[in-house]
């Protein structure tokens, strides 16, 4: 489990990491270099789990191996899906990482919400609905191993 105590924002106790695949791990379909092994490591703390629409079908094959669960979601609005997949894990105990206007809900109803703004960019929606934002997902992910960077980013 990840826990920090975040001054004005309250003590965050996370089981579960949500992630979108692509504009968040992956680009074009391709994971980013990097991504694999700050996964593998987070797994060790919270229960990862991508979920996606998967545009170019590379998801299953990309994350192979890994200590993810992959959820890729059916035909249909994809914002009220992954939604109620965080809803269905427990919102107060989860951290969701997306870019896309499909990821605004999950982003806004996670205990924690962080955008990454990467080369495909980031919705604005996706980005107010976060509570911190990063321009490299590598960043994002390494929160969870320095929390010291949300004391910072988010104490009042």
């Amino acid at each position: 489990m990840f826990t920090a105590s975040i001054p004005g924002f309250g003590t965050l106790s996370l089981a579960h990491l949500v992630l979108d695949y692509n504009g968040t791990l992956a680009g074009d379909g391709a994971l980013v270099p990097g991504v694999a092994e700050r996964l593998s490591a987070l797994a060790g703390i919270m229960t990862v789990h991508v979920v996606t629409a998967d545009t170019f079908g590379t998801v299953a094959q990309a994350l192979s191996g890994l200590p993810a669960s992959v959820t890729v979601l059916s035909p249909g609005p994809e914002d009220a899906a992954k939604l109620a997949f965080v809803r269905s894990l427990g919102a107060a105990a989860t951290a969701c990482v997306g870019n896309g206007k499909n990821d605004r809900l999950m982003l806004r109803e996670a205990a924690l919400g962080l955008a990454v703004i990467g080369a495909e960019g980031a919705c604005l929606d996706a980005i107010l609905a976060a509570d911190a934002v990063f321009t490299d997902i590598h960043d994002a992910l390494d929160v969870f191993s320095k929390p010291g960077r949300l004391v910072a980013t988010l104490r009042t």
